[in-house]
């Protein structure tokens, strides 16, 4: 796989760069072919890439003192990772991990870097960026303290599904759901709850699986109840 300036300006934070700079950045950069379960950032290292998800998907996750693997969020394609270091030059916080066979484009750091304080608008994608895994993570650790675990599960949920069809209620579709494996991970549970409350939620018609790239929700006021915990599952 050739890295080009077409290629880089697929990404979205990138597309607006001229074709000179998207060229020279295409030049130094370099195409990373990772198997699913491969870490493509390692925590506490000094990482000197920008990494930006091409195909697959991606996690960021830590573990927590007697060793459980616990999820923080997750890279679509499009999306990128390790931006942390571009403000502090300090070492990757968390591991960055594929939970498919993923292709991820690593730009170099010092590049990056030279761009975001030249352009403002990509430094405040970056930051609008930051902000939101901040605020997203937060509410993800906010999650591990609910001594419900169904609420658990069906907070996360709600929080999966597209903030148009909350405004509207109407019945809501969840494109590349996470696995029941990977909602365990950032809840601190085992996969076996999260299947047992799925079908629950599935024999109340509530949601229902459409392929394992869709998942319907049928009923998206008594998700929220339950995610609130106004509603008991």
């Amino acid at each position: 796989m050739v890295i080009t300036p077409e290629l880089l300006s697929t990404f979205p934070i990138l597309n607006p760069l001229p074709d000179a700079l998207l060229s020279q950045l295409a030049h130094q950069s370099t195409v990373l072919k990772v198997a699913r379960r491969g870490i493509v950032l390692n925590a506490g290292t000094q990482e000197e890439n920008l990494c930006f998800l091409f195909e697959g998907r991606l996690q960021g996750v830590d573990f927590t003192i007697d060793g459980r693997e616990v999820g923080l969020y997750f890279v679509e394609p499009g999306e990128f990772c390790g931006e942390l270091a571009l403000f502090d030059d300090g070492p990757q916080p968390e591991y960055v991990i594929a939970l498919t066979a993923a292709v991820v484009v690593m730009v170099p750091m010092e590049n990056m870097r030279k761009i975001m304080l030249s352009k403002p608008g990509i430094t405040n994608v970056l930051g609008a960026k930051l902000a939101s895994r901040i605020r997203q993570m937060t509410y993800q650790r906010s999650l591990l303290g609910l001594p419900n675990i169904p609420q658990r599960v069906c907070c996360q949920l709600w929080l999966l599904v597209p903030e148009a069809d909350k405004q509207s209620m109407e019945k809501s579709q969840i494109s590349n759901p996470p696995t029941h494996m990977e909602i365990a991970i950032m809840l601190n549970i085992s996969r076996e709850t999260v299947t047992r409350v799925f079908q629950t939620l599935q024999n109340r018609q509530i949601v229902k699986r459409d392929g394992p790239t869709c998942l319907r929700v049928n009923d998206l006021k008594s998700l929220e109840g339950f995610a609130k915990g106004t509603q008991k599952l």
